[in-house]
């Protein structure tokens, strides 16, 4: 990481890395350091989820035929990784937000 860039925080234990292939790895990993670097990412790889919070965010990936969906947070000091999960509706469940605006509680916590 170099100086000025933002951690990605990923909450240990609770999120999982999907079984891409190497080739959707390093893509996903390509995007992500594109936000730690501080660009802002837009569609088709990105798309803002205002459900969630506001700096919110779905990165879009497909691996074969397969659509996985990265929900980050930016930060003004990280980029928070709130979920990685199979894409299997067109609308984001109920159960998603909660487990993301809860983390994204757990976070503010942790830092006052």
């Amino acid at each position: 990481m170099n100086k000025g860039d933002k951690p990605l925080i990923w909450f240990k234990s609770e999120i999982k890395t999907p079984p891409f292939s190497d080739k959707k790895r390093i893509e996903a990993g390509y995007y992500l350091r594109l936000l730690q670097n501080g660009h802002k990412l837009e569609m088709p790889h990105s798309k803002p989820l205002p459900d969630i919070g506001r700096g919110c965010h779905e990165l879009r990936m497909k691996d074969k035929r397969t659509y996985w969906r990265i929900i980050y947070k930016v930060e003004s000091d990280a980029i928070l990784i709130l979920d990685v999960f199979k894409k299997k509706t067109n609308k984001l469940s109920n159960k998603v937000i909660d487990r993301c605006t809860a983390r994204i509680k757990l976070y503010k916590e942790s830092i006052k």
